[in-house]
């Protein structure tokens, strides 16, 4: 008889939340203060202070001697060169993580620089590695947007699947009155709920569960991802709460169509009903289109008693476009083949190539006669009737060469001088003629 070992733990997924800089410290003691189940925290940081006082259970100090627990002093060459220093410490402490979420505040030092450096770590370790990271807001200057940017391309590099939240997209969310710690809260708030509606749908279990293989599928090697999560209550919830999730201020100016996979999970208490999945489900997918890879998990929480949430996660953006460009220099490369009045695109080898006849105009031009001027007869003197012009020797009026003035005519001797020629030439045998005449008499 087989048995089945009951032990769930030693089958769930391990997952990791790590809190990379001072952003990233804050992000985790956020999540940990909500509650969030299912994840491992851990903290790492170049500021021995800072680290002291967050709330992870594991904390990695990097950059010892290097920073010598003071920070990077906003320089993210100091926060990679720290991470490198104490990475095989990193590489303990996330050994065995099947999936990893990197989170930090991009522009700083330590965030910006070790980042991708963690990211790196946990990936090698076999790891699916997700990057969620923030822009800055515009009033934190260039020199910060600028290290931002050049440190999500970094971390781009090394991760799964990245989600970026740019803080300045906040403000649309929140009242002009919000204190500065507010809107850094509402920061958090994104960050917590990109982590944990990917955490709750690998963790919970589900009505229609998804599992660590489904979203594996769906973000690993994916690229850039668009995350959002609606909620909503009432008789349209279902409709409300989808609209919600793929409007996200998360998503403002960016539309989730030509995602190459979507991840959607809805949670609501036991009175939802199979008519609101198909509309919510339903709303995702006309968004989207039918090309995209769609898994779903449906979560009966009854702790949300009259709400429900749904959660969409795109990824594949990138990809697509990658595929495309390959496709487009490919194409561009092919050899133009003329049919008719149409230019088609004709993918030709170089044997073909070698062995296509010549393509023929469809009109082709007459071919100009030649001139005998340049040929030289056995007797030149029987064509001296050239000297004479030709509308003399056609009889055309000077009248109607000049409009009606008489022109005086030239050597009037040599026109009957020439006809005598002609005479002459007619009175030769035949074989006698130069070839080119006996062409032209015959």
């Amino acid at each position: 008889m087989i048995e089945l070992d009951h032990n769930a733990e030693m089958y769930s997924a391990k997952l990791k939340v790590v809190g990379v800089g001072g952003g990233g410290g804050n992000a985790i003691n956020s999540m940990i203060e909500r509650g969030l189940e299912g994840c491992e925290f851990v903290a790492v940081n170049t500021d021995a202070q800072a680290l002291s006082k967050n709330q992870a259970p594991h904390k990695v100090q990097i950059g010892k001697e290097l920073t010598r627990g003071l920070g990077a002093g906003a320089n993210p060459e100091i926060g990679r060169d720290a991470s490198v220093e104490d990475r095989e410490e990193l590489a303990q402490t996330l050994t065995g993580s099947d999936m990893v979420f990197v989170t930090a505040g991009m522009g700083g030092g330590t965030g910006t620089g070790s980042a991708p450096v963690v990211a790196e770590v946990a990936r090698e370790l076999g790891a699916l590695v997700v990057g969620i990271v923030t822009r800055p807001f515009n009033w934190e200057g260039k020199p910060r947007q600028s290290k931002a940017e050049s440190g999500i391309e970094e971390l781009r590099k090394q991760v799964d699947t990245l989600i970026v939240v740019p803080n300045q997209r906040l403000l649309s969310i929140i009242d002009k009155n919000t204190s500065l710690q507010d809107a850094f809260r509402k920061v958090d708030d994104v960050l917590y709920n990109a982590t944990s509606g990917i955490a709750r749908i690998i963790t919970g279990q589900g009505y229609i569960n998804v599992d660590f293989a489904d979203v594996r599928t769906i973000m690993q090697s994916m690229g850039e991802a668009l995350m959002g999560t609606g909620m909503a209550t009432g008789d349209d919830r279902a409709v409300e709460a989808a609209q919600s999730a793929i409007s996200s201020p998360l998503l403002e100016g960016v539309s989730i169509t030509g995602s190459q996979g979507v991840l959607i999970n809805i949670a609501a208490s036991s009175s939802l009903t199979m008519m609101e999945i198909d509309e919510a489900v339903d709303i995702v997918y006309k968004s989207v289109g039918q090309d995209a890879n769609i898994i779903f998990g449906v979560v009966i929480d009854e702790a949300l008693e009259e709400k429900m949430m749904v959660t969409v996660i795109a990824t594949g953006f990138n990809k697509k476009v990658a595929q495309k460009s390959e496709a487009e220099e490919k194409t561009s490369a092919m050899p133009f083949k003329t049919a008719g009045f149409d230019l088609k695109r004709e993918e030709v080898t170089p044997e073909a190539e070698q062995q296509k006849t010549p393509v023929v105009p469809a009109v082709i031009p007459p071919t100009p006669k030649e001139e005998p001027d340049e040929y030289v007869a056995n007797n030149p003197g029987t064509y001296k009737k050239y000297d004479v012009p030709a509308y003399e020797r056609r009889n055309v009026s000077h009248e109607v060469l000049r409009g009606g003035f008489d022109i005086p005519k030239a050597n009037d001797g040599k026109e009957e001088e020439g006809e005598n020629q002609n005479q002459a030439e007619e009175a030769r045998p035949r074989t006698e003629r130069a070839a080119f005449l006996r062409r032209i008499m015959d």
